[in-house]
């Protein structure tokens, strides 16, 4: 038998909010209450307020008591989007980590769950450490979550599923409306460094492979990824290419393109933008990607002395995040995390990021399960799409539409004359 600490636990949610993430949250109360609460382990299970500012000394925000929820109100919960407890995109440095250790040390805090990306992985790894230097027993737990989808260690993370219904579902529909009165249409898509979220819009298609010529392939036509470089003239000539043939083209760009040399696209469109805390140009909240291209587009394809293409863009931005028709897959998934979580910690684990592990890729017969990584192997990494689920400069293959399509769901058939 594990000898176990006697305390409380707190949870927190960190960066941008999802359609799930609070299904994490209650996975994780539920999991307690059903395990360490019951045996005397737990005390109190507390909610931080806008993540590690909740309980960081000298930054508290305040602790919300999760001790008796009902399972009707975690329910209620849980199936609400966008994070309940408050988010925060404080990145926490040793300083700032030894004050949530203070604050922690304050409430007997000895089970930290942190929901979150990368950075949350490393904010836990460093409280973790910070307690074992400091021989304050306090075990800590990474529960992933990003719609980027790019955590190591895991097939894929709670509110990407989400994410990708809805920008399969808009590509849908905005396909229609392209063939409906033609032209060129932009979308643009979250994802910095991972092309995962822009990828999805290919399902819109129906169809799990598609022709190399762009022309030839229902929309989106072209879709460009983080990771693969985008040349400014090949663009214009894939662009070109379509919409000569079909007087339409329909297109899913990320906001995160780079050029050869893995500068972004989108600050050399803007000029100058407002930074975040990380010091990255916010492409998310701005249209300037999108106005920047659909500029490009018609100053390259206007004939001399003629009409410039009718051209328009459409920037997702945090619509993606939190629509209220999320993936079953995903809600799933998202509780299961925090329930392992707190499985884990019930077990005498001293600390891990949960992971999501497929174990079956059939569509009819999807299953995954949950499992463990270390802190450390999940915490400040970042992964990029496969080279295997990309195909040439402007499409994605089969075995991503293999990859993708049975996290999103049941999908629309529509018809048209």
């Amino acid at each position: 038998m594990v000898d176990l600490p006697t305390g409380n636990a707190v949870i927190g949610q960190s960066g941008g909010p999802t359609a799930v993430i609070n299904q994490s949250l209650a996975g994780v109360v539920e999991g307690l209450q059903a395990g360490l609460a019951a045996s005397g382990k737990v005390r109190q299970i507390f909610g931080m307020r806008h993540g590690v500012r909740g309980i960081a000394k000298g930054r508290t925000k305040g602790l919300v008591d999760l001790t008796s929820l009902t399972a009707e109100q975690l329910e209620a919960v849980a199936r609400t989007p966008s994070a309940a407890l408050g988010s925060t995109r404080d990145k926490p440095d040793d300083i700032y980590c030894a004050q949530i250790l203070e604050g922690c040390r304050d409430h007997d805090i000895r089970y930290f769950f942190y929901i979150g990306g990368n950075d949350s992985a490393d904010t836990c790894r460093i409280v973790s450490e910070k307690a074992a230097e400091a021989d304050y027993e306090m075990r800590c737990f990474h529960v992933p979550k990003t719609i980027d989808n790019d955590l190591r260690e895991n097939d894929h993370t709670p509110g990407f599923p989400s994410a990708a219904r809805f920008v399969t579902l808009a590509h849908m529909g905005d396909a229609l409306d392209n063939a409906s009165l033609g032209g060129i249409k932009i979308n643009i898509v979250m994802g910095r460094n991972a092309g995962f979220l822009t990828a999805s819009a290919a399902l819109a298609r129906g169809l799990r492979e598609t022709d190399l010529d762009p022309a030839s392939r229902p929309a989106p036509h072209l879709i460009y990824l983080p990771e693969v470089p985008f040349i400014m003239d090949e663009f214009l000539a894939d662009v070109d290419a379509v919409y000569t043939k079909l007087g339409r083209c329909q297109i899913a760009v990320s906001e995160g393109i780079r050029d050869g040399d893995g500068n972004e696209i989108g600050p050399q469109l803007m000029g100058t933008g407002e930074v975040d805390a990380h010091g990255n140009v916010q492409l998310s909240g701005s249209g300037a990607l999108g106005d920047g291209l659909a500029g490009v587009i018609k100053n390259g394809l206007t004939p001399e002395g003629g009409k410039p293409p009718r051209v328009r863009a459409d920037t997702f931005g945090y619509l993606q995040r939190c629509w209220t028709d999320p993936s079953a897959v995903d809600a799933a998934e998202a509780r299961g995390v925090g329930r392992h979580a707190a499985a884990l910690a019930a077990e005498g684990d001293a600390g891990a990021s949960i992971t999501i592990v497929r174990t079956s890729n059939a569509v009819d017969s999807y299953r995954s399960a949950f499992g463990r990584a270390e802190l450390s192997a999940v915490a400040r990494h970042a992964r990029h799409m496969p080279d295997a689920f990309v195909l040439g400069r402007n499409d994605v293959s089969a075995a991503f539409y293999d990859y993708c399509l049975p996290l999103v769901g049941d999908l629309p058939d529509f018809t048209r004359l």
